[in-house]
């Protein structure tokens, strides 16, 4: 088997591992933050945080979430890890952004966090921070979830099939939940674009 079979072969593996109950709870958390007029915060490291700034796009413009990544401000952040260190740079942000019981925090992951192993402790440090005001905490992350799978008040994890393949697994399928999220019905209120060009009509032409 090639490699290329070999991979997408174990991505049509977690798709059928997922649980789209897990899915479901996460939209249900997503719909109470818009409904109570709170924010979501979405954090993430790394190829994360990429991610991060592509959700909060889809969040705002999609399902008319007020949105954000700390990882967008790179004055900030780096002014933050210079001058604080790196662990407490997202749970700093959060305060400077008042954070409070009406808000979430969404989590991109990998591992979910682990102070015993060090792994992201400053997203460690934003999900306490979370839990002290009151804040609901959402997750997409790989394998065990790690702090954020024990922590979050609705969580999916992507099931490991090939542990030499997590990083990339867990990075593609933030993607392919978030824009699960955004396409439920219950929080999609604008339309994306090429879904709303009628067939056949050339786009930005009139009928």
């Amino acid at each position: 088997m090639s490699y290329s079979a070999q991979h997408l072969k174990e991505t049509a593996e977690i798709v059928a591992k997922l649980k789209p109950d897990d899915c479901e709870k996460c939209v249900r958390e997503l719909v109470g933050v818009r409904t109570r007029g709170g924010r979501l915060f979405i954090l993430g490291v790394g190829g994360s945080a990429a991610n991060a700034s592509h959700a909060v796009n889809d969040f705002r413009k999609i399902a008319g979430l007020e949105a954000y990544a700390p990882t967008d401000n790179v004055s900030e952040l780096t002014a933050r890890t210079n001058d604080e260190g790196w662990a407490s740079v997202f749970a700093e942000w959060l305060r400077g952004s008042r954070l409070n019981a009406k808000d979430a925090l969404l989590i991109l992951s990998v591992g979910g966090g682990n102070l015993e192993q060090n792994v992201s402790p400053n997203l460690v440090a934003a999900l306490q921070l979370a839990k002290q005001v009151g804040a609901r905490v959402i997750g997409i992350v790989g394998k065990d979830g790690g702090h954020t799978a024990k922590v979050a008040d609705a969580c999916v994890i992507v099931p490991t099939v090939n542990p030499g393949n997590v990083t990339p697994h867990s990075e593609a399928f933030q993607a392919v939940i978030w824009h699960l999220l955004v396409s439920h019905p219950d929080l999609k209120v604008n339309q994306t674009k090429w879904e709303s060009v009628a067939p056949g009509q050339p786009k930005g032409s009139r009928p």
